[in-house]
């Protein structure tokens, strides 16, 4: 099989009729705890693809892995309304999928707003959450990054093939990742843009924007440590990019300090958000994963 294939597409229905998507790795049948994995706000399922193997494949303890597409994102169908691509609707999109899939315990990824998801989910159905990782995320969101985000979501120029898509990204980005070889950024790319429908677009609705442009990041933005605090029960793996303008310092430490069982890893030459692939964050990951198998059973 190649890299990108070694996964079944399963479709599943929303409350409102509308398709998802997720990419399923591994034995569906393992006894071990399965992980899910949520995506960033206009990322999917793809930037999972390195740990899901990892931990689908394992040798000793191979486990069912289910990375989400949210609505309007890769395989999952557009939402006509794009005030549909709002949290809580997301929310109830992943409880649809958890369900349908047969998963009432599970470990959990969660890369932005996939962490937001998470501790979304922590409050409203505790009892699934047996393990988190959140990568760079937490209860307080630096209006920085937001803005960031907000300037090229829905924006960039469309690039007429992947390396110049990498191109356009290391110009963008090549300040909070740069150590990043010629071959991630392409990678990135891949998973930034499509061609499965012809010419390369992005890998998301475009309307996606619009939800940001509501956002009035003059106001505060609202605190989410009742959220957070609905994980205290459950080990937590906190990862920080070193670069990040989204997940401050300050709140990573705190974090650490308000939950009795979090690690804390900054992962150097990162920014918004980490990537997951590495030898080292497949390690640290496993480790997480592996805790909360002990500590669900």
């Amino acid at each position: 099989m190649t890299a990108e294939t070694d996964f079944a597409s399963r479709f599943f229905t929303a409350s409102d009729g509308l398709k998802l998507h997720a990419r399923d790795y591994g034995p569906l049948a393992s006894p071990a705890l399965p992980v899910i994995c949520l995506p960033g706000f206009a990322r999917t399922a793809a930037d999972f693809h390195e740990i899901a193997l990892a931990l689908s494949q394992d040798d000793a303890r191979p486990r069912r892995v289910l990375a989400l597409d949210y609505r309007g994102r890769g395989l999952s169908a557009y939402d006509s309304n794009w005030k549909n691509y709002d949290v809580r609707i997301e929310l109830d999109d992943l409880m649809q999928v958890l369900v349908v899939a047969g998963i009432d315990r599970a470990a959990f990824i969660g890369t932005s707003r996939g962490g937001l998801l998470t501790m979304a989910l922590a409050a409203a159905r505790p009892a699934v959450i047996k393990g988190v990782v959140l990568n760079d995320v937490g209860p307080v969101i630096d209006a920085r990054g937001l803005l960031r985000i907000r300037g090229y979501v829905g924006k960039l120029p469309k690039p007429r093939s992947f390396s110049e898509g990498a191109e356009i990204l290391k110009r963008l980005s090549d300040q909070q990742f740069p150590l990043l070889s010629d071959a991630e950024w392409e990678l990135m790319a891949r998973r930034s843009w499509t061609d499965r429908d012809g010419p390369l677009r992005p890998d998301y609705d475009t309307n996606l924007m619009k939800v940001l442009e509501e956002l009035d990041l003059e106001a505060p933005l609202p605190v989410l440590w009742p959220y957070f605090d609905a994980l205290q029960g459950v080990p937590m793996l906190a990862i920080r990019g070193a670069n990040s303008d989204l997940l401050a310092e300050k709140t990573l430490e705190e974090m650490a300090a308000r939950h009795p069982d979090c690690e804390i890893h900054v992962a150097p030459g990162q920014g918004h958000a980490p990537l997951l692939g590495s030898r080292d964050m497949i390690r640290r990951i496993g480790k997480l994963v592996a805790k909360a198998e002990r500590h669900g059973a």
